[in-house]
This record gives structure tokens, sequence and C-alpha cells, in this order.
């Protein structure tokens, strides 16, 4: 049976992310998955990583059973809007606040090298864009796509990190939305 998580970034509970997020549950719940959510807008947390790594601020309860959630996950779902090229700052400040050293990495005292923590873990992220991805990607550089799969998940040890992005929402229909919500469903029924 595979743990999956899935993480709802999206600050509005009521967004296409929350529906993305409740579509990717609806398929991986076909399966034999043992599922776990985080909506992160009904978390009580300060986004803000006060003295970065200088001083340890002590986390919250939230965060501390988000961690575990995190360590109990063999699968990671992430759901969020790419806005102004980057992510959400409550989803932002999510990770800053969790993602810690001796948590997901670990320096290697006198080198430039860490160890990565979080080994043996898989990721999905489902992202949402306000242009089409094809743009998003040939004229952006996919500048999010970057700072989560590369420097932030990999760089923890969570691979492979596989990508589905849907644009531009904006200016969408209803049928392609659900379309949208069909083939998340389809990816949570094959726990991808």
């Amino acid at each position: 049976m595979k743990k999956v998580l899935i993480i709802n970034g999206h600050p509005d509970g009521e967004s296409l992310g929350a529906a993305l997020a409740a579509a990717y549950r609806r398929g991986a719940s076909q399966t034999s998955a043992d599922i776990r959510e985080i909506t992160l807008a009904e978390l009580d947390f300060d986004p803000n990583l006060r003295h970065g790594y200088r001083q340890r601020t002590e986390l919250e309860p939230d965060l501390l059973r988000a961690q575990e959630s995190i360590r109990w996950a063999e699968h990671l779902v992430w759901v969020y809007p790419v806005w102004w090229g980057g992510l959400p700052a409550l989803l932002k400040g999510f990770l800053d606040r969790t993602f810690l050293p001796g948590f997901a990495f670990k320096h290697r005292p006198g080198s430039l090298w860490w160890d990565k923590l979080l080994v043996g873990k898989t990721a999905r992220i489902i992202s949402t864009l306000d242009q089409p991805a094809w743009y998003y990607w040939l004229v952006n550089g996919r500048p999010t796509y970057h700072a989560m799969k590369k420097m932030t998940l990999e760089f923890c040890g969570i691979k492979p990190v596989r990508t589905t992005t849907f644009g531009p929402v904006r200016l969408s229909k209803e049928q392609v939305r659900l379309s949208w919500l069909r083939q998340v469903e389809k990816l949570g029924r094959t726990l991808r």
C-alpha cells in the first residue's frame, strides 16, 4: 500500500487548486493507497523564517504534524498556482519553515556538499498558470518548475519529480477545467 500525501498550496480553499487536489484524492481513493492531505490555508503558522538558519524558530504544532506526514509519505503531491513566476507566499513560507536542515537535508561539516534526507520519496507537481504552459516553458524558462523540482524537492533527495501544468486558467472555459480535473483524477488512479 503506497502512502500518499497531497499538499494543497493554494491559499484559497475554493480555488481550482482545491478542486485539483480533490480530483487527485478521488483517483487515489480508487487504489489501495493510504492517503493524507495538508491544506496550507487551514494551518496555523508564521510563514516567515525570521532568523534564517542562524537561530532556530520553534515549529508550531501544525508544522510538526506536517513534517510527520512528509516523513510518513512515499509519494508527495503538490498542488499550487504559479504567481509572478513563483510559488504563492504561503507555500514558500511552508517550505522555508518545514524543509529545514536536519529534516530535509543536512550540511556536511567543512564541505559545500549536503546529505539528502528525503531519499526514497517521489513527487508529482500539479500547477496552474494564467498563460499557456508552452509559453511559460519556451519564453519564461519555467522558473517555478526549477525552484520547486530542482532546487527544493530533488535537493532533498525526492525523485523522480513529475510535473503537470495547466493554463491559462483565467480564460479557460468550464469544459476545459473539467478536462483538467479528469486528467488529475487519472493521475491519482495511477499514483503518479
